[in-house]
């Protein structure tokens, strides 16, 4: 026994030994998966919330560019309204001269009717122009 018994008790030893770190091995690779999956639901938690911000400063952005266009179409409707107000108002300007001209050439003709005599246009030139702009 003296020469059997050492070796043998010197295998098991070293068989429990290796039980043993292979047990601490475990728990360390148990605890070690819990920490990484901690770690996992924190970054997916953290993706989540980056994502959702993301999605919350685009929605931002969108009504931001919205509410730019709408206040561009605005100004732009405003700036073609102005430029037809102005086309207007210089088509009555024009129609008004016009209207003069006529009404003054119906008078020089109806004049010259009651007259029945010609009319000196340079003579009368001022005459003319006082019943156009009179009118």
């Amino acid at each position: 026994m003296k020469f059997v018994w050492p070796p043998i008790t010197k295998a098991l030893d070293d068989r429990a030994k290796k039980i043993a770190d292979g047990l601490a091995a475990a728990e360390r690779g148990k605890h070690e998966l819990e920490l990484a999956s901690k770690r996992s639901a924190e970054v997916v938690r953290e993706g989540k919330e980056k994502s959702a911000d993301v999605l919350a400063n685009a929605e931002k952005r969108a009504i931001q560019i919205i509410e730019d266009a709408k206040a561009q179409a605005k100004v732009e409707a405003d700036r073609i309204v102005a430029a037809a107000r102005g086309d207007v108002e210089q088509d009555i300007v024009r129609a008004r001269e016009q209207l003069r001209d006529q009404v003054a050439a119906l008078a020089v003709a109806g004049a010259e009717k009651i007259l029945r005599k010609e009319i000196n246009a340079s003579a009368h030139a001022e005459i003319l122009v006082a019943i156009k702009q009179g009118l």
